[in-house]
C-alpha cells in the first residue's frame, strides 16, 4: 500500500523515539539510575509502529513486561514515561508502577504487564465493552512467544470466538521465552496455526519491516472493527538485548547477535522509502537527531525529577488506610 508521506514521517518518527529511549533507558539501568528490571524492546519498533498506525486513539492495547516500545507506538506521554520509569513523582503511574507497569488510560493503554499472559484477557475485556457500547472500537494484545504458550492466552482466544469480539492478539515471537529458545520450549513453534484450533484466523508476518506488519495490522484491525472478527497476527521479532537489562545471554552465540543486528527495522525502513524516493536521507537524519534531542532532555528532567512523597503509597489502593 501507498502511504502519503506525512504519515511515513510519523511512522518513523515514532520508530526513532522508541530506539532513542530504549538505548537511554537501557544506559541508564545499568548505571543504576533507575530501579527495578528493565526489558528493552529495541528490535521490535516496526512491529509495534505498524500496529498502533492503524490504531485510533479511543482503541486499547494491553502489553507485556517488554511494552515501552508498545507505549511510545500508542501515543503515550513520553515524558511521563520517563519519569514513571525513573520512580518519579509524575510518572504516569506517579512513579510508582516502574517499567513493566506503565498505563495511560487516556491514551488507550491498559497497561504494561509483569504477568506474561496477562495482556489477553484485559484485552479481550476491552473489546467486549467495545462491543456492547456499540463504539466501533477495536483492542489489542501484544503478548510474546512464551506467553503463548500460558493458559490465559487460551482462555482470552477462546472467549473472543465465543462472544466475537473485536480484538487482534500480536504475538511478537522474538525466539525466546526469557532464556529459552521458543525450539525447546513451545511444541511447534509455528504460533500462528494455534489460533486455527480455536476457529481464529492467523497471519504470519516479518516484524522487521514496518510495511508488512502496517499492512497485516490493517486487515486484521479493519475486520474486527467492522465485522466483530478476532485474529491472530504472528509477528517475527527479533530481540537485540537480553532478557533484562544486564542479562550476559550466554545462551546465544556471537553470530547470532551479530545477525540480529544486521536486521535493524530503522535502516530497513529507511532503504525501503529512500530507494523509492518517498522520503530523503536529510529527512530521516534530521528525525533520527530530534528523537535522540527529545529522549535526552526528558532523561535528564526525569533524573533531577523528585520522588513521590511518602504519603503516595497510601493512595490508588483500594483499601483505605
Amino acid at each position: 500500500m501507498q502511504l502519503d508521506r506525512d504519515l511515513l514521517c510519523e511512522a518513523y518518527r515514532r520508530m526513532a523515539t522508541i530506539r532513542a529511549f530504549e538505548e537511554r533507558v537501557g544506559a541508564d539501568s545499568l548505571a543504576g539510575l533507575i530501579p527495578g528490571f528493565v526489558h528493552l524492546y529495541v528490535g521490535g519498533e516496526a512491529s509495534a509502529v505498524g500496529v498502533c498506525m492503524n490504531l485510533k486513539d479511543g482503541d486499547w492495547i494491553g502489553s507485556n513486561h517488554r511494552g515501552h516500545g508498545h507505549c511510545i507506538a500508542k501515543g503515550c506521554d513520553v515524558r511521563g514515561m520517563m519519569l514513571e520509569i525513573y520512580g518519579k513523582e509524575g510518572g504516569l503511574c506517579g512513579g510508582k508502577g516502574g517499567s513493566m507497569h506503565i498505563a495511560d488510560l487516556d491514551k488507550g493503554m491498559l497497561g504494561a504487564n509483569g504477568i506474561v499472559g496477562g495482556s489477553p484477557p484485559l484485552a479481550v475485556g476491552a473489546a467486549l465493552s467495545a462491543k456492547c457500547l456499540r463504539n466501533n472500537g477495536v483492542a489489542v494484545a501484544f503478548l510474546g512467544d512464551g506467553a503463548s504458550n500460558q493458559g490465559t492466552t487460551a482462555e482470552a482466544l477462546n472467549m473472543a470466538v465465543v462472544l466475537k469480539v473485536p480484538v487482534v492478539f500480536v504475538i511478537e515471537n522474538n525466539g525466546y521465552g526469557e532464556f529459552t529458545a521458543a525450539s525447546y520450549h513451545s511444541a511447534g513453534v509455528d504460533l500462528a496455526t494455534r489460533a486455527a484450533g480455536f476457529g481464529l484466523p492467523s497471519t504470519k508476518v516479518d516484524g522487521k519491516d514496518f510495511f508488512a506488519v502496517y499492512d497485516a495490522a490493517q486487515d486484521a484491525i479493519e475486520k474486527a472493527r467492522k465485522y466483530l472478527q478476532p485474529s491472530v497476527l504472528e509477528v517475527s521479532v527479533n530481540r537485540w538485548h537480553g532478557h533484562f537489562t544486564g542479562d550476559p545471554q550466554p545462551y546465544r552465540s556471537a553470530d547470532e547477535l551479530a545477525a540480529v543486528r544486521r536486521q535493524d527495522p530503522l535502516l530497513i525502513f529507511r532503504k525501503k522509502v529512500t530507494e523509492a524516493g518517498l522520503l530523503s536521507k536529510e529527512q530521516l537524519d534530521d528525525i533520527d537527531k530530534n528523537a535522540s534531542t527529545f529522549i535526552d532532555r526528558n532523561a535528564k528532567e526525569a533524573i533531577a525529577a523528585s520522588v513521590p512523597d511518602a504519603q503516595a503509597l497510601l493512595t490508588d489502593v483500594y483499601v483505605s488506610y
